[in-house]
């Protein structure tokens, strides 16, 4: 756990002590961090542990196991969590395996094989490999019909599985792409880093993020995070800065509030409770104006979304020291930065579902929308760090990009079953802090102390 931490601290700019010198995100290397680690885990019984087990492989049976030491990376990402948000002001302890099964533990929901627990993504075979198909919406079904070129009758799934195996991998996600559908190669960690680095131009990659770094800013004493984003991965991050001590107020368009309001009820308080909630007109100069006055923004829309409203990021970054946090499927550049992606789907891009199950079956969904969970969870720490350090900075949070840096180093082989005897703990969630907000319940009252209650 020690040493995942380190590797992320690393790549947000910690160095060795005595260098007083900045890093990427701004992390000021002369401050001390001191990472108070609670031993060795065996990485088997920390999966099993963690919930996460108990959500993976078939109904019937045992969970299954993953390979490497995934519980180690994500507990990793939670100490440095804890110890940036001690110098913010607040610490923020977290049991960051066990956030991969909140969601579950809240709805009752439980593994079902090649089938999401939530039941929106399926793994179906292709002619020459497997797909992750993560219809969510109710959209995805009507654009069935013209993704197959055919009338779809009976169970839409049923025809689905029987059109896919008659075409190649790549001819089914290209296609899927055109339609906005949410559709991804099960790939090994190792392949999806190389189609990564592939897609963005590079020749090397491996952390969680790409950090831009931007003008110094010093922080209110509680600063404001101004979250724009829905469903889990982005409030998930929102959430632990306001933990942490922020002022997170939770920005929604009347045309397009959350979808998370329309799940479970507990599940939208534990992301959203502590926010101020502010609806607003996303076409107005008011929300331009409110991101000026933000010290970290938190968002999840593939960057087309913004260039349309007429937001840079990047001058923003630049110019105001803003912290900007993106959190979106594939990232904000290269040939893949405009697909759509959801956390069961990015899970299976990123490499964790190619791994499970044993060596001559089917892939297996890796817990319940993994990427979701993990990328929040890493995200969080990089706005930490950029606060902490003082710098402003264009945080880059891929789903896909996150899932492949925590499955890194697995290798290329099924992770099998799980020894006799060895039990899966059940999913849990943490305690909620309260209720979250009303749409709009705190309009008023932000814009005018912002001074912004004019602006058009």
């Amino acid at each position: 756990m020690t040493r995942a931490a380190c590797e992320l601290l690393t790549s947000l700019g910690a160095a060795a002590e005595g260098d007083a010198s900045e890093g990427s995100a701004g992390t000021k290397r002369s401050t001390r961090l001191v990472l108070d680690d609670d031993g060795d885990r065996d990485p088997l019984d920390d999966w099993a542990g963690s919930g996460a087990m108990a959500l993976t492989g078939e109904p019937e049976g045992p969970g299954r196991p993953v390979p490497g030491d995934v519980t180690a990376r994500i507990r990793g990402a939670a100490l440095v969590v804890a110890v940036l948000s001690e110098q913010l002001g607040s610490r923020v302890d977290l049991d960051g395996p066990a956030l991969l099964g909140e969601r579950a533990a809240i709805a009752g929901l439980s593994r079902q094989g090649t089938v999401s627990p939530g039941g929106s993504c399926r793994l179906l075979a292709a002619r020459d490999g497997w797909l992750a198909w993560n219809l969510a919406r109710r959209d995805d079904f009507l654009m069935l019909p013209a993704l197959m070129q055919r009338e779809v009758h009976g169970d839409p799934w049923d025809a689905l599985a029987a059109w896919v195996v008659g075409a190649t991998r790549d001819e089914l996600v290209e296609r899927a792409a055109l339609l906005g559908l949410p559709v991804a190669a099960v790939v090994t960690p190792e392949e999806a880093a190389a189609e990564d680095r592939a897609a963005r131009g590079l020749e090397r990659s491996g952390a969680p993020w790409v950090v831009t770094p931007g003008a110094q800013r010093r922080p209110r004493a509680r600063p404001l995070v101004v979250d724009l984003s829905a469903l889990w991965a982005g409030p998930l991050c929102a959430a632990l800065l306001g933990e942490a001590g922020a002022d997170v107020v939770k920005v929604e368009s009347p045309a397009r509030p959350d979808g998370a309001r329309r799940g479970p009820r507990a599940f939208f308080d534990l992301l959203n409770a502590g926010k101020r909630s502010v609806c607003i007109d996303f076409r107005s100069a008011t929300l331009g104006a409110l991101l000026e006055r933000a010290d970290v923004v938190v968002e999840s829309a593939r960057p087309r979304v913004m260039e349309n409203l007429g937001i840079d990021p990047e001058v923003l970054v630049r110019d105001r020291g803003v912290t900007w946090i993106s959190i979106t499927g594939y990232g904000r550049t290269g040939s893949w930065c405009d697909r759509v992606a959801f956390g069961d789907d990015a899970a299976a891009a990123g490499g964790a579902c190619a791994l499970i199950g044993d060596e001559c079956g089917p892939p297996m969904i890796c817990a319940d929308a993994f990427a979701d969970p993990a990328a929040g969870l890493h995200a969080a720490a990089a706005a930490l760090a950029c606060l902490v350090g003082g710098r402003g900075a264009l945080v880059d949070v891929a789903l896909r990009r996150v899932v492949t840096s925590v499955f890194a180093g697995t290798g290329s082989r099924r992770a099998g079953r799980a020894p006799p005897g060895l039990v899966a703990a059940p999913p849990r969630a943490r305690t909620r802090r309260g209720a979250g907000p009303g749409l709009g319940a705190d309009t008023g009252t932000v814009l005018a102390q912002l001074g912004l209650g004019r602006v058009e």
